[in-house]
């Protein structure tokens, strides 16, 4: 079985309290993080709640079957909150957006293995390789990036994660990707799309 996807049988590194994160090695992982100001804070309270009770009942990984229901549960949701363009929408600007680009690609093939992403105006979407500790990737990505962009701490504190499980799994992530500004109504000059060959291939 490829490294790149998540074998049920290799053991599975867990980090963080309030929402886990799950690594495997190399396995390709599907991560949003989005701005602070993106979700009004009683929804995503809310949300936090109802998800954090569900993973406890059905704790992962998954099976596709359960994977799906999660993602129709509270995925879905969330999706459709940050595509409604709340908050500052700090990536509508060129200049913002170049800034996380080079932040995002900046040690590609050496700590990191991108094979999509897209900046939209509240979030980020991206299908990546980790070769370093999950959580140091995104903390390195948020932090850098709010420094030179300069207007403070603009990045929510968590963010989330999905294993990718098989070929078909990374091709539904990396269509996601590519369709959400079309999804939000985005117009070209309002998000950053990305895709390595991997990526490209996908039809």
């Amino acid at each position: 079985m490829s490294r790149d996807f998540l074998h049920p049988d290799h053991e599975i590194l867990k980090h963080g309290d309030k929402l886990p994160h799950w690594q495997q090695g190399e396995v390709m992982q599907f991560v949003t993080f989005r701005l602070g100001d993106a979700l009004p804070k009683e929804k995503v309270r809310s949300w936090v709640e109802q998800s954090k009770a569900w993973k406890s009942t059905y704790p992962p990984p998954w099976t596709p079957e359960m994977e799906r229901e999660y993602h129709q549960r509270f995925t879905v949701k969330i999706e459709r909150w940050l595509d409604e363009g709340a908050g500052s929408c700090l990536f509508r600007d060129d200049g913002n957006r170049v800034i996380l680009e080079e932040v995002l690609m900046h040690f590609q093939n050496e700590r990191v293995e991108h094979q999509a992403w897209v900046i939209m105006p509240n979030h980020v979407h991206l299908l990546f390789k980790p070769m370093q500790a999950l959580e140091k990737l995104v903390q390195a990505w948020k932090s850098v990036s709010a420094k030179r962009i300069g207007l403070g701490g603009i990045w929510q504190r968590n963010y989330r994660d999905t294993m990718i499980r098989d070929y078909g799994h990374f091709a539904n992530a990396v269509r996601y990707i590519r369709r959400n500004p079309e999804k939000a109504g985005l117009h070209t000059g309002e998000y950053t799309l990305w895709q390595g060959e991997r990526a490209l291939r996908v039809q």
